[in-house]
């Protein structure tokens, strides 16, 4: 039997998720993806422990070959005074240079995006995956949806035979 997740709510890697972007496999079709860290403030630390964070409409751009995060809400500190932070202010990302530049290249070149699709703590450091995406069309999302039927159907079916 392989224990996935300790009580502590973390997995087997020591990754405990603080949010995630379900949408974005339906929405986009995942062309790279990338673990890179992100700078914080003190004040953001506890809503991320306490999982109010939300990046369904956060997107990344590349400014002055700098990774910047926007629209990801992070919501506000209870015990924090009039110097908290703003929920949806932009936030830098922390990434490797050579990294940045190979996707301002295909993000320039192709109409791609870069969108996060996890956040969560590693080794006590909250990080980021994003990710290097297109958008799908309408008919490619029902294609998407009636291969996810199919795939539920089938594994229904094989499930019933053993019984």
């Amino acid at each position: 039997m392989i224990l996935l997740k300790s009580q502590t709510g973390k997995d087997a890697d020591g990754v405990k998720l603080i949010a995630g972007n379900r949408q974005a496999g339906y929405e986009y079709f995942i062309l790279e993806k990338l673990e890179v860290g992100i700078a914080l403030l003190g004040t953001e630390l506890r809503p991320c422990r306490e999982g109010r964070v939300n990046l369904k409409d956060g997107y990344a751009e590349i400014e002055n070959n700098q990774l910047w995060l926007y629209e990801v809400h992070i919501g506000s500190n209870a015990f924090a005074n009039r110097q908290d932070h703003a929920p949806l202010r932009k936030r830098r990302l922390l990434a490797h240079h050579r990294q940045i530049l190979k996707w301002f290249q295909k993000v320039n070149a192709s109409g791609n995006t870069i969108i996060p699709l996890r956040m969560y703590f590693k080794a006590g450091k909250v990080k980021v995956e994003v990710a290097l995406v297109k958008g799908k069309r309408q008919y490619d999302k029902r294609e998407t949806i009636a291969k996810k039927d199919l795939k539920r159907e089938m594994d229904r079916e094989m499930g019933g035979r053993g019984r």
